[in-house]
């Protein structure tokens, strides 16, 4: 029987100055429980060198299933909030296994 398709999602946000100090202060928490759920292979979130203010994510969970939980569990998260407004740029992609 075929595995289904992993899901990987790429990209960057892009936060403001005046919010950088807290994105970043919640950003270990954020990373943390993200790492913690079930069908997390991985989640890596790096601030870019050259631009502080840009954020690269890279992320990879094990079934669509844990990816929308995961989405879910966010939209319920101090993360959310903190972030809430801020420009992202992603793009999500089912990957065969």
């Amino acid at each position: 029987m075929p595995q289904p398709p992993r899901i990987s999602l790429t990209g960057h946000i892009d936060v403001p100055h005046d919010r950088l100090e807290a994105v970043t202060q919640a950003l270990p928490t954020h990373i943390a429980l993200t790492r913690a759920e079930p069908g997390c292979l991985s989640f890596d979130v790096i601030q870019d060198p050259q631009n502080p203010h840009r954020f690269h994510v890279s992320e990879l969970f094990v079934t669509r299933a844990a990816f929308d939980a995961h989405q879910a569990r966010t939209k319920a998260s101090e993360w959310f909030a903190i972030t809430k407004g801020i420009a992202r740029s992603y793009q999500v992609k089912e990957l065969p296994t």
